[in-house]
């Protein structure tokens, strides 16, 4: 049960070529009504995440986004604008867009307010899904930064926000904690009931990382404002927000002295500490990522059923040619 909900790479597949599925997904996108910088953003970011095994968050959900788009659930072509802009802030107004571009420019933001003020945040109401937190987190580590991102939607109280930490290493891979704050999410099943009286303090932990999660992704971007009530009624899809914040690391110790101490900690793990049961080796988060990426971009993605039949669908509907054809 368990394998059909986490991201394991699937046991029948066929693989497909980065720039082709790229290329395809993108060519939905435009034909779903994008504007083609738009279309690859989105679409870059998607095939990402195929290629880091996140199968959860890849190209199988590009056809629920275009249908979005096509049946009027989100706005294809927003005006992504800033709406405030103060000190070591900005809050971005998603106009009823998907969550990927004015995400991707949020975290650009936090990154260059960070470098002027140590700290930066940024803050987009008024979107849809926008994906992995990590997207976000990722680019605040490609900036020299320690990112933070999380999203949440308009009254929802038991849902399961995304969230990441992304914190950059030298020699050693980035560690990137990306996933959602629900951390009991795929034990939902009867054969885990007992799971609460066992650990019911754990139980509690969980809930409260949700609460984190859900009022920093959603409530402090300010989409309970009455002005959401409008924008959601026009774009239906569009109930989230999300936040990214970005931290100079040099603001508190050179960067060559903390990434050395990132690669010392993960060294340290991995020779002192025994692999969890059933596995030949200890990795830390965003490690098998890493090690995915550089194995699908040499071999193919590995494309199993769920991403097939997303792409059939898409083919089928938008008759562009499949890219493994």
């Amino acid at each position: 049960m368990i394998d059909d909900i986490v991201n394991v790479p699937p046991k029948k597949y066929i693989l497909v070529h980065e720039s082709r599925l790229l290329a395809f997904v993108t060519n939905c996108f435009e034909m779903a009504g994008l504007e083609s910088p738009h279309a690859r953003l989105i679409s870059r970011l998607l095939v990402n995440n195929d290629l880091r095994g996140v199968r959860s968050h890849g190209t199988h959900i590009a056809h629920n986004y275009c249908m979005d788009f096509v049946n009027g659930n989100l706005n294809p072509r927003p005006n992504v604008r800033t709406l405030k802009e103060s000190g070591a802030s900005t809050v971005i107004d998603g106009d009823g867009t998907l969550g990927y571009l004015p995400m991707v420019r949020a975290a650009e933001s936090a990154v260059v307010h960070a470098s002027e003020h140590n700290v930066g945040l940024a803050l987009v109401p008024h979107i849809g899904h926008y994906g992995s937190a990590g997207h976000y987190a990722r680019i605040c580590a490609e900036g020299g930064c320690i990112g933070f991102s999380a999203q949440s939607g308009r009254n929802e109280s038991r849902g399961n926000p995304p969230i990441c930490f992304a914190i950059p290493g030298g020699d050693e891979p980035d560690i990137v904690l990306d996933g959602g704050s629900d951390l009991f999410g795929p034990y939902q099943a009867p054969e885990y009931e007992d799971l609460f009286s066992r650990i019911p303090a754990v139980f509690f932990k969980n809930l409260g990382f949700i609460t984190v999660a859900s009022l920093l992704g959603g409530g402090l971007t300010g989409f309970s404002r009455p002005e959401g009530d409008a924008i959601q009624e026009q774009w239906p899809s569009a109930r989230f927000g999300g936040m990214v914040l970005a931290i100079n690391i040099e603001a508190a110790v050179a960067g060559e002295v903390f990434r050395a101490e990132v690669d010392r900690y993960t060294r340290d793990l991995r020779e002192t500490c025994e692999p969890i049961p059933g596995t030949d080796r200890l990795l830390l988060p965003g490690h098998l990522e890493e090690e995915r990426t550089a194995l699908h971009r040499r071999e193919g993605i590995r494309f199993g059923e769920q991403e097939q039949h997303a792409m059939n669908s898409l083919h089928e509907y938008f008759d562009v040619a499949l890219p493994w054809n």
